[in-house]
């Protein structure tokens, strides 16, 4: 499923590996949320100086009375924080991991063990050639490749529990999270290992173009400001719990530095891709063919709707599933409000029962809750009055780059 976007902000792959970083002086969650702030009452130094660093802890709804504490959180967690590294063609890259079972089941990015991000439109997305994982302890061992999913920016792979001792990340559900609340990342960025960050959820719900897809939103991305940077990609975005909540996936800044905002790929997301790479090696979306803009009061005043809420149909894909089965898209476009807006187009208003009120919603019902091959009803308001269009779905197309 595309969606048209305008942000023109330049994306940076990050990437995180095993992790560690001691000193924790950055206060975070003001509001809403809490935090472990290590209070330093005078530069002494030595035995007298460790005594004076206390920890306080800053309890809240969102953390439960255990607080936030960013120390047990690393020291629980970093062991099963891995750098991966990968290597194709003579050329190695690196990126961060973390084990979700005691199998050796390793979460990371699409991007950090495949060339998707890189190669041009009609290229087939390709693994690297040798992947790698390095633990805290500096042993290096050999993974492979599960699969990976191009549109969710998810990559597994798995290592033999026989070569190294495993600790897990357990993980929690993205669906739970709230701005506000405390986060840790774990990972290498810059190739610094066993670092980590701390900051709050800036934004949830957040509709972003997958890194690896560019075409297609990933949708329901975390926002965070916890400070990543290259190397970060594939680390965990831990939770006040210490659960996975999120994969460390993108900054997008104005500079392409490390200073921009952060995104995480939801572990719910992930939890999908997961199920559908061990079942057999390739994930699987449902498809319409149709790009969207969202309805608000304002533009329906403009164009005359009968409706205040929807996604408003800019166009179809030729030959895709919502053109076989009659869905319309816009005609002509007008300047309203300094912002683009197409007249002439369906409006969506629910799928198969489940409401629309905005293009994003479109999306997560037909990704989240729809499968290739599926029947869905859409219903849809066209001058003036609401229709029931049909469409059988399809799969996504191969060529992530294509939309």
């Amino acid at each position: 499923m595309a969606t048209v976007r305008a942000a023109l902000l330049a994306v940076v792959c990050a990437a995180l590996g095993a992790g560690a970083a001691l000193a924790i002086g950055h206060a975070t969650g003001l509001i809403g949320g809490s935090t472990t702030v290590v209070v330093r009452e005078s530069p002494v130094s030595g035995a007298a100086g460790l005594a004076a660093a206390r920890p306080v802890t800053i309890a809240s709804p969102a953390t439960g009375s255990g607080g936030f504490s960013p120390a047990r959180i690393f020291a629980e967690r970093s062991p099963a924080v891995v750098t991966v590294f990968t290597f194709t063609g003579g050329r190695g890259s690196q990126g961060s991991g973390f084990i979700i079972r005691a199998d050796g089941t390793i979460l990371t990015n699409a991007h950090v063990i495949t060339n998707a991000g890189e190669a041009p439109a009609g290229t087939p997305v390709k693994p690297a050639d040798q992947v790698f994982v390095e633990f805290s302890d500096h042993d290096r061992v050999p993974a492979t490749i599960v699969g990976w999913d191009v549109f969710d920016d998810v990559g597994v792979i798995r290592v033999s529990p026989s070569l190294h001792a495993l600790a897990v990340v357990p993980l929690g559900r993205s669906a739970d999270v709230v701005v506000g609340e405390p986060v840790a990342a774990i990972g290498s960025p810059l190739g610094n290992e066993d670092s980590l960050a701390v900051g709050v959820v800036s934004a949830v719900g957040r509709s972003i173009a997958a890194l690896t897809a560019p075409h297609f939103q990933l949708i329901d991305a975390i926002q965070i400001d916890a400070p990543i940077a290259h190397g970060s990609s594939g680390g965990p975005l831990l939770d006040a719990a210490g659960r996975a909540i999120g994969i460390n996936a993108q900054i997008r800044s104005d500079a392409g530095g490390p200073s921009g905002i952060g995104f995480a790929v939801p572990i719910d997301a992930a939890r999908r891709s997961l199920r559908d790479l061990a079942a057999g090696g390739k994930a699987g979306y449902a498809y319409a063919g149709v790009q969207t803009e969202d309805v608000t009061p304002s533009i329906a005043r403009y164009l005359g709707l009968k409706v205040t809420h929807g996604a408003l149909v800019d166009r179809i894909t030729p030959g895709g599933p919502a053109a076989v089965a009659g869905l319309r898209g816009g005609t002509s476009q007008a300047q309203f409000q300094g912002v683009a807006v197409t007249r002439g187009g369906d409006v969506v208003t629910a799928i198969d029962g489940r409401p629309v009120r905005t293009g994003d919603d479109l999306v997560r019902i037909v990704t989240n809750t729809l499968r290739p091959g599926q029947t869905a009803v859409f219903s849809v308001q066209r001058a003036g009055r609401t229709r029931s269009v049909v469409i059988k779905l399809g799969r996504r197309p191969a060529d992530p780059q294509v939309p």
